[in-house]
């Protein structure tokens, strides 16, 4: 694993892994050039170049849009998954659990397909994870296969025109739902 640094709490918990080698590397590029804050890739006949997604989870913007409100472990684990995603390509999910990255679907054309992969990367360890996604469910059939998984809790941006028919699925499955307001988005 590398970092430009670890906190203790985290070293206390990679102490109990076998066979983890923890390396530091200064913050910026590879070169040692300060980041500029900006991505490139090459694309056919040209580049992208993207803003660093450098955004951080404001608690107090959250909004909780279900009924049932995220339970303390599930509100950790959805922190940690949305922190995660963000580092994931495109109509990016991620299911975890407060420490551990369980699941990773990307790069699929539908989300519902993103949900599915990282399913099956999960295999039965997605029964009691939670959810992030990068972008918001365009329709309910993400969270109908997420629960049917056992995906406790969700968390995405919100802002689909169908978002109350996505809630209402959370609702029927007993899943707690937040809405960011903040989308993430890397190619």
């Amino acid at each position: 694993m590398i970092a430009p640094a670890y906190a203790a709490e985290a070293l206390a918990v990679f102490r109990e892994k076998k066979n983890l080698r923890l390396l530091e590397f200064p913050a910026g590029n590879a070169s040692g050039v300060a980041d500029d804050g900006f991505e490139v890739r090459r694309v056919s006949g040209g580049m992208l170049v993207q803003e660093r997604d450098r955004a951080t989870l404001d608690a107090a913007a959250l909004r909780t849009v279900t009924r049932r409100l995220p339970s303390d472990l599930e509100r950790r684990g959805l922190h940690f998954a949305w922190n995660v995603v963000k580092h994931v390509k495109s109509n990016a999910i991620v299911l975890a659990t407060e420490r551990a990255t369980v699941g990773i679907g990307a790069g699929q054309m539908s989300r519902v397909d993103s949900v599915k992969l990282a399913i099956a990367k999960a295999g039965a360890s997605a029964q009691g994870t939670v959810l992030a996604s990068d972008a918001f469910f365009p329709f309910r059939d993400g969270v109908d296969v997420a629960a049917a998984a056992g995906v406790t809790a969700v968390i995405q941006p919100g802002g689909s025109l169908k978002d109350e028919e996505v809630i209402k699925a959370a609702d029927e499955q007993g899943i707690a739902m937040v809405f960011t307001k903040m989308r993430h988005f890397r190619h």
